[in-house]
């Protein structure tokens, strides 16, 4: 098993910046792809952004492309989130979640899930 936990969301104005962390732990050999998912109010989650272990594949969603950056360190077995010009579109729960080999952005792959962390981009 691994267990993920998320840290960084907050409430941040238009245009601001954030960065999450999310920091795993157990058998995290399992580890192929590590991304991040986010779910507003009323809607689906949806995918933001991941990147292989390797660090030699990342995908973003085009709502984020150009604004928002996956890294990790595996050394920390932590990936990270940072997120520029914010606008209050990204408010939405936040979610890390980890898998082994697969589609970087269909959800239903991704067997490892942290508990969301919330942010929240006023206006």
């Amino acid at each position: 098993q691994v267990q993920l936990v998320e840290s960084g969301g907050g409430l941040v104005q238009a245009g601001g910046s954030l960065r999450l962390s999310c920091a795993a732990s157990g058998r995290t050999s399992n580890m192929y792809r590590m991304g991040w998912f986010r779910q507003a109010p009323g809607k689906e989650r949806e995918f933001v952004a991941a990147i292989t272990w390797s660090g030699g594949a990342t995908l973003y969603a085009d709502s984020v492309k150009g604004r928002f950056a996956i890294s990790r360190d595996n050394a920390k077995n932590t990936w990270y989130l940072q997120m520029n010009s914010m606008m209050p579109e990204d408010t939405a729960v936040y979610y890390c979640a980890a898998g082994g080999p697969g589609s970087l952005s269909q959800k239903s792959s991704y067997a490892y899930w942290g508990q969301g962390t919330q942010v929240t981009v006023s206006s």
